[in-house]
């Protein structure tokens, strides 16, 4: 599976699960929105494995401008609010940032 495909999975998973406890707690969901919020998580947590590079700390690194710009797509699609200029800047900052980290030719 490609990187990127990886990270906007592992995206869409955290942000899922993530999104489960912010229902629970600050939209009064029920405690089963917790059930699919932990499942989701564990997903995400293992698709980051898969990511092709030798460190741990530089594909979390790497994934966190994946993670920006997926949760300011969320906030579009799934809360109805639609990113500003200056969340569109910053998320192409992030993305800038991740592709360096990732596609940098680093020592062994």
């Amino acid at each position: 599976m490609p990187g990127f495909a990886i990270y906007a999975g592992a995206a869409l998973a955290e942000i899922g699960g993530c999104f489960a406890f912010w229902a629970w707690v600050r939209l009064s969901k029920s405690v089963w929105w917790l059930l699919p919020g932990c499942a989701s998580l564990v997903l995400f947590a293992y698709l980051l494995t898969l990511v092709d590079t030798a460190q741990a700390g530089r594909a979390y690194a790497a994934y966190g401008g994946i993670y920006i710009t997926s949760a300011l797509i969320w906030l579009w699609l799934a809360e109805g609010v639609r990113p500003d200029r200056w969340d569109i800047l910053g998320a192409g900052l992030c993305i800038v940032g991740a592709a360096v980290i990732l596609l940098a030719p680093h020592r062994a």
